[in-house]
């Protein structure tokens, strides 16, 4: 039985409380924010089953504490991660795992130290969709890769502390970090900010070293919500909706088909155009799959996280790198 407290109860925690108090091997003990009125909520909605406080230092330094659930702001992840590692406990932090890559270099040589686990929620790997997205690509069904393009808009939730890159774009970095087998060797974005200093709409480019490229749209301020990725490959091409309820994933037979002669200048180029398959995905709740799977490597500490502190990292390093992209008007920074 592992006992867990979660630190943190505004928009994400009561996500946090309600999978972990219902995840096998668990015992969740407490819940601690610095708002008594959010605890107030805490306590009608498990009828004061579970223990409030609003003293993070009880929590970090209870020794009847044995991982911390963090669902804080970002500026608060490095401290708050840092003193529940250094306490002797597994931390399960949201993403973005910390707001600079020193931070998270540092959390990550703790953690590997003291032998303790760190998962970064990053909820969608452990959705159905981008596990059959994985399975795909890793068994080369879509072939060599060409291109990842994702959109992630929708209007609000406009966010006071980070740009609308380091809200929306880690769900995206995240899921290619896990599903494309390369990894980036430089970035470029570009935005603007309208309202509070903050970027609320950006475009980030993405490049890998054998010629494939990324490219991710994200906005706060767009009239629709879209959650679309497509993804390319010289076999066949996906399209992922996640706004879609049953077809989430598509996968088609088309492609381009590229001939050439003697001369460069006698390139032909030929089309193809074959059926669309509808892969059957899992529909489980992604949350509950994760913190099943954090009880599980924290219980086998031999087993590292698809997610753990250097997949958070290697976010965190494309998120940096946005920022000095953004400040020379799309500089291309090398990763």
């Amino acid at each position: 039985m592992i006992n867990i407290s979660v630190i943190g109860y505004g928009y994400w925690g009561p996500n946090l409380v309600r999978n972990f108090s219902g995840t096998d091997g668990v015992h969740l003990v407490s819940v601690c924010d610095k708002d008594p009125e959010s605890l107030k909520r805490v306590a009608k909605a498990y009828n004061n089953g579970i223990a409030t406080t609003t003293n993070i230092t009880s929590v970090l330094t209870s020794p009847d504490i044995d991982a911390i659930a963090i669902a804080t702001p970002v500026y608060t992840h490095y401290e708050i991660a840092k003193k529940a590692l250094e306490n002797g406990k597994h931390v399960f932090v949201e993403k973005p795992f910390t707001s600079t890559v020193a931070q998270a270099e540092e959390l990550v040589e703790l953690a590997d130290r003291k032998n303790l686990t760190i998962m970064v929620d990053h909820t969608f790997l452990f959705t159905g969709a981008v596990r059959k997205i994985k399975e795909l690509i890793s068994d080369g069904v879509l072939g060599n890769l060409y291109y990842f393009d994702s959109t992630r808009v929708n209007l609000g939730l406009f966010q006071h502390d980070v740009n609308v890159i380091w809200d929306l774009a880690p769900h995206d970095f995240s899921i290619m970090d896990y599903v494309v087998e390369e990894k980036p060797v430089a970035v470029a974005a570009t935005g603007a900010a309208h309202f509070n200093g903050k970027e609320n709409i950006a475009y980030v480019t993405v490049y890998f070293p054998n010629n494939m490229i990324a490219h991710f749209n994200v906005n706060w301020t767009s009239p629709v919500k879209l959650r679309s990725t497509l993804i390319g490959g010289d076999k066949k091409m996906l399209v992922w909706n996640d706004l879609e309820s049953d077809e989430k994933i598509k996968i088609y037979d088309k492609g381009v088909e590229v001939v050439t002669q003697e001369s460069i200048y006698d390139l032909l180029v030929s089309y193809r155009s074959g059926d669309v398959w509808v892969p059957k995905v899992n529909p489980l709740e992604a949350l509950k799959v994760e913190a099943d799977y954090f009880v599980d490597c924290v219980t086998n500490n031999n087993k590292t996280p698809i997610n753990d502190g250097m997949a958070g990292l290697r976010v965190v390093k494309i998120l940096e790198a946005t920022d000095k992209s953004l400040k020379n008007r799309g500089e291309t920074i090398e990763l």
